[in-house]
């Protein structure tokens, strides 16, 4: 784990992403995108390819995909379809929850940290998954990327989680796994720790500019005091 540099205000609040910091979900995806990829007599896609893809919602992913195969653009409405209905179905059948997450989740709120679900993923995906992996418990609430106009990166979200938390922007930290989080982040004034296990459209995490890393969710949970104030050098 790095030195970690946060404000040294109270936290408050942590608004957590889920794909890429929670749960490793490529399975999921490389089978709803190679189902529907199928239905519709395109080429199959490889995981490699979809890690480079995922992080920017399901729309972004889909014409992704289409292009990375070379299809046809006019394609893309049925492929959403299909898409988001093969979705449904394998959702977290191929997925699993990272070590420590849930540990991390736990020593977190037992700490006073109110915890909040942020993803570009759509709302009813993101609640079933969080249910079906058994952390859905640990989050007041849980927002979409249908439920704003713009999606991380940008600040849009951010901004809106912490308006409904009443928690001001510095005491609210993000956790997450890519550069989208980082800069809806920034933008928004949260700080921000990043996990250098996940996705990050495929490039290297640390390269990303962040008060910190850390590779384990249960890492963040020791920074914290109880009642919700960093414990920070």
């Amino acid at each position: 784990m790095n030195s970690i540099t946060l404000p040294q205000q109270a936290v408050e609040a942590a608004i957590v992403d889920l794909d890429g910091t929670l749960v490793d979900t490529i399975g999921d995806f490389d089978a709803a995108l190679n189902l529907t990829h199928a239905e519709l007599g395109l080429p199959p896609i490889g995981r490699d390819a979809i890690v480079r893809m995922v992080g920017k919602g399901s729309g972004h992913l889909v014409r992704s995909a289409l292009l990375h195969v070379g299809a046809d653009a006019a394609l893309y409405d049925q492929a959403v379809v299909r898409y988001q209905a093969n979705y449904a179905v394998v959702n977290g059948q191929h997925a699993e929850v990272y070590p420590g997450a849930k540990e991390g989740l736990r020593a977190l709120a037992e700490s006073g940290v109110r915890l909040v679900c942020l993803t570009n993923k759509p709302t009813a995906f993101a609640k079933a998954l969080l249910k079906a992996k058994g952390l859905s418990n640990f989050f007041e609430s849980v927002w979409g990327g249908d439920l704003f106009e713009r999606n991380k990166p940008d600040p849009l979200p951010m901004v809106k989680t912490c308006e409904a938390l009443v928690t001001a922007p510095r005491s609210t930290l993000v956790i997450g796994d890519s550069s989208n989080d980082a800069r809806a982040a920034r933008a928004a004034g949260c700080p921000v720790i990043l996990v250098t296990y996940g996705y990050n459209h495929g490039e290297p995490v640390r390269s990303v500019d962040a008060d910190g890393f850390v590779d384990s969710i249960a890492d963040v949970a020791s920074l914290v005091r109880p009642g919700g104030r960093a414990a920070l050098p």
